[in-house]
Formats: structure tokens, sequence, C-alpha cells
């Protein structure tokens, strides 16, 4: 699994950074950005859960071939 951030959907809210601080962050304009791809087996449930606790939905998460499988 792969994780992006949209950045232009992204509001700041920073629930990824909490929930799963080893994948995401806060840039220095405080959007989101993802700092480890690709995601660990062992650690695909918490970045799910991250992507889930996004307000706005700036996400993605694709399969190991590149489709979306959230949101």
């Amino acid at each position: 699994m792969r994780a992006k951030v949209e950045r232009e959907e992204c509001i700041g809210d920073g629930s990824c950074e909490d929930i799963a601080p080893d994948y995401f962050r806060l840039d220095d304009e405080d959007l989101a950005e993802v700092i480890k791809n690709p995601v660990a087996e062992g650690d695909e449930d918490l970045v799910r859960e991250a992507a889930e606790a996004c307000p706005a939905e700036a996400i993605v998460l694709e399969d190991d071939e590149g489709e979306q499988i959230y949101p």
C-alpha cells in the first residue's frame, strides 16, 4: 500500500500526524505530507485509520498495483 496527500484538499487538521506520525507530518505550510512509503504491511490498518480520520478526505491510499483503495 502507498499513501499520498492531495495537498489542495488538505486543511491542516493534523489528525493524520497524530494517528500515524511515522507516515505523516505537517510541513511549514501546515499541510500534511507523506514521509514514508510504501506502508509497512503491519502498519496498513494504522495508515487507513489516519486516512479515514481526515476531515477533508485528502489522503488517498493505493494498493501495490497503483489502484485507489481509499477513499
